[in-house]
């Protein structure tokens, strides 16, 4: 780091770490969501991109999640036994496989949406409209900046 940039950030002590924090303490209010609803985070990211896309291969929802088709067919094979989601064969392609939401899926994700909904207005409750449109903007230039140190981008 060049010494501008240090000099620039004396006025935020442990802004660092509160940031973290702050991201470890999201994480554990979403996992506890998660395990009552008896989802991983990887689970319900399948689940909630079913309810998005609809019925798709295994191929489309690996692609889209970004995992290798082992992996998803390894998730794809604990929501099937959970009862969450269904294999169909594919209409046109005999070697896909279609996935689709089981009723009990489409309820759980019925209760995640009613859950996040829930959750932002509790969080959000009460502070100004200003208050929550800079806090926005601050954790979308955040994000920005980690997703360029991530991917070794530090020109930005």
């Amino acid at each position: 780091m060049n010494g501008d940039l240090l000099a620039s950030c004396e006025g935020f002590p442990g802004a660092l770490e509160r940031l973290f924090a702050f991201a470890m303490t999201v994480d554990q209010y979403m996992q506890a969501g998660l395990v009552a609803r008896g989802l991983t985070r990887a689970r319900a990211t399948v689940v909630w991109q079913l309810h998005r896309q609809g019925q798709v291969t295994q191929q489309q929802l690996a692609r889209t999640i970004g995992v290798t088709a082992r992996n998803v067919t390894a998730l794809v094979d604990g929501l099937q036994a959970s009862g969450f989601v269904q294999r169909d064969p594919h209409p046109q392609d005999r070697r896909a496989i279609l996935v689709r939401l089981t009723d009990a899926g489409a309820a759980v994700t019925r209760q995640l949406a009613a859950d996040y909904a829930a959750g932002s207005a509790q969080l959000f409750a009460g502070m100004p409209a200003e208050q929550v449109r800079q806090f926005l903007a601050t954790v979308e230039s955040l994000t920005a900046r980690l997703a360029s140190a991530a991917t070794g981008d530090r020109g930005r």
